[in-house]
């Protein structure tokens, strides 16, 4: 039966559902469709992975397809068909039609690949783990096997044999395996790892398939199929290549040193590759740098027919190498004539030129670098870099070469058809062009390129037609929905980052990282055209969405940009405003609503500080188009009351999330696989209001980031990510509908996919696979499709109402003219001058910082913003227009003033001026000196010059080495009043490699700390910390500063953690010494910075007290000006020491040689300084004839207001008769001299004092510079002091590390070269096992098949010599003509691809496995010469017949010979193989194990010793008595083992009595617990029964009537007294019942006797039965009745079996009245309570 069950919906994604039978199958299954391709496999083989992409129930047959860019792997399937991969699928291509197929690998991405044309065979591997490789046959597509190897990863080449079911494979990392499989009987015959090598192409060789060429970057390997009847075993040949200057290396051992030379010290002496650090394979073949020369860097390889390798090299060459012998030769050109050369010579002159002009390196067409090769009968094709396809006629080592075709573009690959007609080629974009050799044309395209991925797709409208694509590159392609087909495709050459289609009108909308959005008129398919883009801002734009209506464009740039634009073409496009928001959004959800004409618009904000999602959510109405004034502001931003701004927490963070119309909002989850369902309500919010809790959340089975998208008529959700499977839900129960691996993890999963308007088809497009896929329902439901297509229907009667008139305009605008220079619309650039100079004068608001810093000065870069803006400045400028005029008239009344004065400065008599010429003495004499002034000046200019030139280079050198590398630069700091300085530490940044070896060697430590605690804890208890009391807190102390002596330095002190090292004692094995060097560094890293910490703590002090100086300078420059004292004040400044960057930078104060003018410098120099001059006559002139500023100068001191600081300048005036006469004043002229008089006194008193104050304030100042400056000196001096500890503390450390490192390279070296031994001794060993059995089990295999051959031969003499015997009865002369035919044989057969003259490889041989193959076609051969037409006339028929017979088995039995042979020819050469390489191994075995024991004692004498550091205070030592104690034999252990054990035995004691008490107390504390939960336990059932009887009070008739009954008492007496009657009565009854039952049991007891006496009857009679019946067993066993009883046993059997199912009903039918009965009794209970 089949395993496929009826489903929902299925989504049509495989290349080989084409065609099927809708006809009942064998099984008797109508109306499934059987896929073609499938028609000879069973039903029951059809499981749900064979048809989880083939689905056809019923339906009518639809196709997908499948469109994508190619890459370098091509290959022809057959000679009309090539095929290549793209993603999870492998195309193929009809040359002559041009029509595309597909086949999908349902694993995902296709890895390797591979085809033979010949056999129309093609594999290729998966990208999963544990990869598969598929062998499918073509063009049926049958998948013929499935090969499983031991690859982890990936395979990244695959080869097919040109003959035979053989397949090549090579796994990349970390197995780098080849295997050789026989795919046709699925059994990989042998592999071989090739650890580290990187290949890069893998072949057979055509002519012997037991022959494999791989070709890495920088080798060539040759690898032998050695055959052993039914084993197969690799051989590897490493071929030695050449060097770069073509020349071989030569081979010098250096594994094994001629002599050894002992150093006590230094270590013994050692090779090469052992102090290399080398102990693998290569340690063997080790040779040192200045004996290396690198070899050549092959490129791509080619078989020739005689089993020749050719190979072209990056440097030029071509070698030819033997694969049998691994000789090496090369390719000479044949020299040219005289003519020839000199034609060449012009060419590639002309192409170096070229080249030089492109920026590009030459190529020299003499030895071009062959990047790609291909042989045939005529020579060798090949091509590289430079784009020209060559001929290579080679002959006697020599060829002449010839240029075929030129495509200028570089060649990757070039692949032959089958019948060598036609030549593929490949360039390195993945353009394909063909070429046919025969009629040695130009080449022809056949496929284009795109160097990017597909970046979106969507559909044209009314969206079942076209559809639209864009790459990332900006090539915008039209597709034919219906097959594919591409219609036709407009390269834009910019940086797409987003596309969408209009549903109002045939246009597209495509956006740039840029900015820019391009509008593309589509009305015509097959030209689409630009007509229009416009500049939004300096945002990239992250995605585009039009709503259902088609009337908006929403655009999502970044920084929480969303732009708002009209979509109508009739609107040119309008940007109606835009809205920030406060973070970055992550996605858009567009939701029209045709009822209130109003376009929701749901943003997904990215909200850092939280890990939470939040909604913004504005509605955009049709006013918005109309009257755009009204909503948008100024700036172009939407008012938030216009669009109601709506504002939504949520409770999980989401990367995607879409909206429906009833305010649910289905999210995907980025923490965890859910897709979320949120209903937008108060009753969904969590209990803090603070965000919406999921009403549901539905599990996906999919991983990595990903989003949702919504089919247009809602009810369809669609989710993909990362995983590059596309799942589609049901919106309202959230069930799969369908699903399709339509994309890989391995290309990045998907990046866009949509749906199409109608519901029908889905367009998906991958992230990095370069695949657009276009799926199809198969199957769906008949009342979904019917609400999808009335969805659609109702959306285009909306839409057809403005889609014509928009797409009339849209036709008729002009095509956009592209300018790749430009990027946007720009304004003059006078007029942008203007606003910007403008704009200087226009106060800004803070609100407004933000958009005006996107304005841009280039009028080329003019954004809508910038508009914007533009247009806010210029009104601006418009309103101030009056006060700039003002200001202008002002100007020019000043110019007059300046120009008047001028004029009287010329009116000055010259006698006052002296000329320069008057003292010149002689003129002559100074033009000579000048000129030879001037030939010393420009020497000595070009000195300098080159000097100088010198000097920046070595500046250059030394700021890059000694000042950018440094991430800490070196200052020092001074004192102020000492010559005393003290400089920081400069540091270099420490590199990854180095914080991750760091942070492994921490973690590493912690572990083992952790791992040491965990041993300590199970052994004994951790003893916890005892704080110390008063009288041991000097011992305590004393043993700090004792316990620096072990660890051997002061770090700790200092910034550095040593409680992270290991003891210096414990420092045994390499790896706790390494880890202790990484921890040392760090350590020093550490105190450095903790010392450049205070450092820069102090210098930053220093700046501030320089600028606390300043500062009071500058009061006191006050004062003392005020004073009128002239004194000079100590102004601090930071040297070139503290601020070493103004040492990369001069200054012009610091150049002391006047500088050297031109004529031309020095006329506007003194130009400049007349303008300057002739600017201040002119203002001291204003100033004087200004009578304002006069008048207030002599009133008021040039001053308004006057302060107490010119209070020193202040004078009393006189009064005006001062200058008359005492005698003739009045008393009025009296009175006010005496108030002038006091006046003058008190303002002197004033100054006076005013003058003590301010001397008093100087002092403080000084005083205080002085303190502070003093005490910073001595800051500076503690620094110093600090800094000598510092060093003390690092240079402790360093020589750790130095004793460290020395005793590492000692270690590293024997342990490499002892590794290296031993690796090499067990590889010799293992050979040498390898080889004895493989040996020995050759030997028994021959003996054994010799047997097999003597006896083939044997049997085929047999039928030889039988001949005559055998047809003994024929006549003699037709005896001889059978017999002349029985030696007769047929022509060798041979298939048709060998008859073909074009194919090199036409006299390829087979192997041993073909055997069964070769007998197959000769027994064919032979039915024509079995057929009558041969038969001897007179021979009898059936004569005939047993001759054909006799003929074809000894002819059978001639080629089972033949194989035997050749088998045991094979056999024996392989014995003879393995016997000369196991004479090899035993003689390097012997070597090896001196070189060992040499080494062993050597090893011994250098690890006895061990290095240890401690820190020992200085001066002299006492001991109590004169003899030194003998410490020969002392352990040096630590201090601290001896107090932890003490430590920790104390600490038992005290925690076992801890522990006794805890439990006590904790016991009590369990007893109390018991108690009190049986009380709660016994409250909780009292209370639990109590609540049960209050729910189960039933509300009786008792109950009714003692609440109706006035006389209750009465009523209920006589009721017990009618109880009481009827209680005797039953009493009555019950003791007659009681008297029946005695009665019925006397009864019984007397059956009971009776039946007794019976059984004993019945027991006698049964022995005597007993006894008749064993008689009747033995007479029925003489009697052999077996067969009767056995039947009549079976139907007593089935009787019994009947009886019991009858007796168990019964039973049952019993129980089931029993439980009626009871459930009819409770009822009853319950309904009549009393009784």
């Amino acid at each position: 039966m089949y395993t496929v069950s009826i489903h929902k919906l299925k989504l049509q994604s495989e290349r080989h559902i084409i065609s099927g039978t809708t006809a009942s199958n064998e099984q008797g299954h109508p109306g499934i469709t059987r896929p073609k391709g499938l028609e000879g496999v069973s039903c029951e083989s059809l499981t749900w992975q064979t048809l989880r992409s083939v689905w056809i129930i019923g339906a009518k047959e639809r196709r997908s397809w499948v469109q994508g860019f190619p890459n370098k792997n091509f290959g022809f399937i057959n000679n009309r068909t090539v095929c290549y991969p793209c993603g999870n699928y492998i195309l193929f291509l009809d040359i002559e039609t041009k029509k595309k197929t597909f086949l999908q690998c349902q694993a995902g991405q296709v890895g390797a690949f591979t085809t033979n044309g010949n056999t129309q065979v093609l594999a290729f591997s998966d990208r999963k783990l544990n990869p598969i490789i598929y062998i499918y046959s073509f063009p049926e597509l049958n998948k013929l096997t499935e090969l499983k190897g031991n690859a982890q990863l990936d395979y990244t080449l695959l080869a097919l044999s040109f003959k035979g079911p053989y397949l090549a494979s090579y796994s990349s990392i970390p197995e780098f395996v080849l295997s050789v499989w026989n795919w046709k009987e699925n059994i990989l015959l042998c592999s071989e790892s090739q650890l580290g090598v990187t290949a890069t192409s893998l072949s057979f060789n055509p002519m012997n398939w037991q022959q494999l060429c791989i070709v890495s970057e920088s080798s060539i390997t040759i690898w032998h199929i050695e055959r052993n009847n039914d084993e197969h075993h690799l051989k590897q040949n490493p071929v030695k290549l050449p060097d770069e200057q073509g020349f071989m290396n030569a081979d010098e051992g250096l594994f094994f040193p001629v002599f050894h030379n002992e150093d006590p010290y230094y270590g013994p002496d050692l090779p090469v590759s052992a102090i290399a650090g080398l102990v693998g394979d290569e340690a063997e073949t080790f040779m040192p740098r200045n004996k290396m020369k690198p070899p050549v860097h092959p490129t791509d390889h080619s078989w020739t027919a005689t089993s020749k390798v050719y190979v072209g090299c990056r440097e030029g060459f071509v070698l030819a190498i033997d694969a049998q012998t691994l000789s090496i030769s090369f390719l000479q050109q044949k020299p040219l004539p005289e003519y020839l050369c000199k034609i060449l010579d012009v060419v590639s002159y002309a192409r170096r030129e070229v080249q030089k002009k492109k920026g590009g390196k030459p190529e020299d067409l003499q030895k071009p670098a062959l990047f790609s090769m291909a042989f045939c009968n005529e020579g060798l094709y090949a091509a590289g870099t430079e784009g020209t396809l060559l001929f290579y006629h080679i002959k006697y080592g020599q060829y002449e070469m010839k240029i075929c075709a030129d495509i200028s573009e570089p060649i990757s690959s070039l692949v032959f058809s089958p019948d060598y007609t036609l030549l593929l080629l490949v360039t390195d974009q993945g353009t394909v062009y063909t070429y046919k050799p025969a009629h040695s044309g130009e080449a022809v395209k056949l496929l284009d390129a795109c160097s990017s991925c597909f970046l979106a797709a969507d559909f044209l409208t009314p969206g079942n037609k076209y559809c639209v694509s864009v790459t990332v590159s900006g090539e915008v392609q039209v597709w034919f929905l219906e097959d594919g087909t591409c219609l036709s495709k407009l390269n834009l050459d910019i940086e797409a980052t987003a596309m969408a289609c209009c549903p109002s009108s045939n246009s597209v909308a495509l956006g740039t990282s840029r900015g820019q959005i391009y509008f593309l008129d589509v009305t015509n398919a097959e030209a689409p055209r630009v007509v229009h883009r416009i500049f939004l801002s300096k945002f990239p734009v992250l995605s585009l969405h039009y709503d259902q209506s088609g009337q908006f464009l929403i655009a999502r740039a970044t920084e929480g940009h969303i732009f708002i634009l009209d979509s109508r073409p009739s609107k040119l496009f309008q940007v109606l405003g835009y809205v920030v928001l406060a973070d970055e959004v992550l996605g858009l959800s567009v939701v029209s609503d045709f009822k209130n004409d109003l376009v929701e618009v749901m943003a997904l904000v990215n909200v850092v500080e939280v890990q939470k999602a939040r909604l913004e959510i504005f509605c955009l109405s049709s006013a918005l188009t109309t009257d755009n004034d009204k909503y948008v502001n100024e700036q172009g931003v939407l008012n938030a009351s216009a669009i109601k701004k709506q504002q939504y927490d949520l409770d999980c963070p989401l990367s995607s999330a879409v909206r429906l119309k009833d305010n649910l909002v289905y999210g995907y989850c980025t923490c965890a696989p859910f897709i979320c369902r949120y209903h937008l309500s108060q009753e969904n919010m969590l209990e803090d209001a603070s965000a919406f809790l999921s009403e549901k959340r539905t599990p996906s089975n999919q991983f990595g980031s990903g989003f949702l998208c919504l089919s247009p008529n809602s009810q369809w959700l669609a989710s993909v990510a990362r995983d590059g499977v596309l799942f589609i839900y049901h919106i309202s129960t959230m069930d799969i509908l369908a699903q399709n691996h339509c994309h890989s993890y391995q290309g990045g999963g998907i990046r866009s996919m949509v749906f199409s308007l109608d519901g029908k088809f889905i367009l998906v497009t991958g992230e990095n696979d370069g695949t657009l896929v276009c799926l199809k329902w198969k199957e769906i439901k008949k009342t979904e499709d019917q609400e999808a297509d009335s969805h659609w229907q109702s959306l285009l009667a909306v839409l057809n109402k403005c889609t014509s008139n928009e797409n009339t305009v849209l036709k008729s605008m002009a095509e956009w003219q592209f300018d790749p220079e430009s990027t946007s619309e720009s304004l003059p650039e006078d007029t942008f001058k203007e606003a910007a100079c403008k704009s200087s004068s226009v106060e800004v608001t803070e609100e407004d910082r933000n958009i005006t810093s996107l304005y841009s000065a280039s009028a080329d870069d003019m954004s809508w913003m910038g508009q914007k803006i533009k247009k806010i400045i210029t009104e601006e400028n418009q309103r101030f227009a009056h006060q700039k005029e003002e200001l202008q008239m002002g100007i020019k009344k000043l110019r007059k003033t300046i120009r008047k004065m001028m004029h009287e400065n010329e009116q000055v008599p010259d006698i006052e001026k002296l000329e320069q010429q008057e003292f010149n003495l002689d003129l002559e004499e100074q033009e000579k000196t000048q000129a030879e002034a001037d030939q010393k000046v420009d020497r000595v200019r070009n000195e300098i010059e080159m000097e100088n030139l010198a000097n920046r280079y070595l500046r250059d050198v030394i700021k890059h080495e000694c000042w950018d590398a440094m991430c800490v630069k070196g200052c020092a700091i001074k004192c102020f009043h000492m010559a005393f300085d003290v400089k920081n530490y400069p540091l270099t940044e420490r590199s990854e490699e180095e914080l991750e070896a760091l942070e492994k060697v921490l973690q590493l430590k912690n572990i083992e700390t952790t791992d040491f605690k965990v041993q300590k804890k199970n052994t004994e208890i951790v003893c916890k910390p005892v704080l110390p009391k008063e009288g041991e807190k000097a011992e305590v102390m004393a043993d700090d500063s004792a316990s620096y002596s072990p660890i051997g330095s002061l770090s700790s002190q200092y910034g550095g953690d040593t409680s992270v090292l290991y003891p210096q004692w414990d420092l045994h094995t390499r790896e706790q010494k390494i880890n202790q060097i990484v921890l040392l560094k760090d350590i020093i890293y550490k105190v450095k910075t903790a010392f450049n910490e205070e450092f820069y703590a102090v210098a930053q002090l220093k700046e501030q007290e320089v600028a606390r100086v300043k500062e009071r300078n500058l009061r006191i420059r006050d004062i003392l000006s005020q004073l009128g004292v002239q004194m000079k004040v100590w102004e601090p400044a930071l040297t070139d020491d503290e601020i070493p960057e103004r040492a990369l930078t001069v200054q012009d104060s610091e150049i002391k040689a006047e500088k050297s003018l031109t004529q031309q410098e020095k006329e506007k120099a003194e130009l400049l300084a007349k303008l300057e001059k002739e600017r201040r006559d002119a203002s001291t002139v204003l100033q004087i004839d200004n009578e304002r500023l006069r008048a207030l100068d002599d009133m008021m001191g040039g001053v308004l207001e006057i302060k107490r600081e010119d209070i020193l300048k202040m004078n009393v005036p006189p009064p005006p008769f001062i200058s008359k006469s005492e005698d003739l004043w009045n008393e009025e002229e009296r009175r006010l001299f005496r108030e002038y008089e006091t006046k003058v006194k008190e303002l002197d008193e004033e100054k006076e004092e005013y003058r003590m104050e301010l001397r008093q304030e100087l002092k403080e100042l000084e005083a205080s510079i002085q303190e502070t400056t003093q005490n910073f000196d001595e800051t500076v001096c503690k620094l110093s002091e600090r800094k000598v500890k510092f060093e003390m503390a690092i240079y402790q450390e360093e020589l750790k590390i130095l004793n460290l490192v020395y005793a590492l390279l000692l270690d590293e070296e024997l342990n490499a070269r002892e590794a290296g031994l031993h690796n090499f001794l067990m590889k010799k060993e293992k050979e040498k096992i390898k080889s004895a059995r493989a040996i020995q089990t050759t030997k028994k295999k021959i003996k054994a098949y010799l047997g097999t051959r003597e006896t083939a031969i044997a049997e085929e003499k047999n039928l030889e010599s039988g001949f005559a015997k055998e047809f003994a009865d024929v006549p003699a002369n037709l005896l001889d003509e059978l017999h002349q035919l029985y030696k007769h044989r047929p022509k060798t057969p041979v298939t048709e691809m060998l008859l073909d003259t074009a194919n090199p490889y036409k006299d390829c041989s087979g192997s041993a496995e073909d055997y069964k193959e070769s007998l197959t076609l000769l027994m064919k051969a032979m039915d024509e010469l079995d057929s009558s037409e041969h038969m001897p006339n007179g021979l009898d028929p059936s004569v005939w017949e047993h001759f054909c017979i006799a003929r074809r088995n000894k002819m059978e039995s001639e080629e089972l010979v033949k194989w035997t042979a050749q088998t045991l020819a094979e056999m024996q050469a392989f014995l003879h193989r393995r016997m000369v390489e196991n004479e090899k191994i035993e003689s390097e075995l012997k070597a090896i194990f001196q070189e060992l024991t040499w080494l062993q004692e050597e090893k011994i004498k250098l690890q006895l010793n061990l290095i240890v550091q401690f820190l020992l205070k200085q001066g002299q030592v006492e001991l109590k008595s004169a003899a030194i104690p003998d410490y020969t034999d002392a352990i040096l252990i630590n201090k601290s083992v001896v107090e932890d054990l003490n430590c920790s035995i104390m600490a038992q004691g005290e925690k076992k009595i801890a522990s006794m008490v805890e439990c006590k107390d904790f016991s009590k504390g369990i007893f109390k617990l018991e108690w009190q939960h049986r009380k709660m336990r016994m409250q909780i059932e009292d209370l639990k029964q109590k609540a049960q009887d209050i729910v189960t009070l039933p509300i009786s008739k008792d109950r009714q009537l003692f609440l109706t009954e006035l006389n209750y008492d009465s009523t209920i007496a006589q009721r017990i007294s009618v109880l009481e009657q009827t209680l005797g009565t039953i009493d009555k009854l019950h003791k007659k019942n009681v008297k029946n039952c005695k009665k019925r049991i006397k009864e019984l007891e007397k059956c009971i006797s009776l039946k007794e006496q019976a059984n004993y009857k019945l027991s006698l009679e049964l022995k005597e039965m007993l006894v008749s019946v064993s008689e009747r067993s033995n007479i029925s066993k003489a009697a052999d009745i077996r067969p009767v009883s056995e039947k009549i046993r079976k139907e007593r059997y089935q009787e019994i079996l009947k009886q019991k199912h009858l007796r168990n009903l019964v039973r049952e039918e019993e129980e089931q009245v029993e439980i009626l009965q009871a459930q009819v009794a409770r009822l009853r209970s319950r309904t009549f309570p009393i009784l």
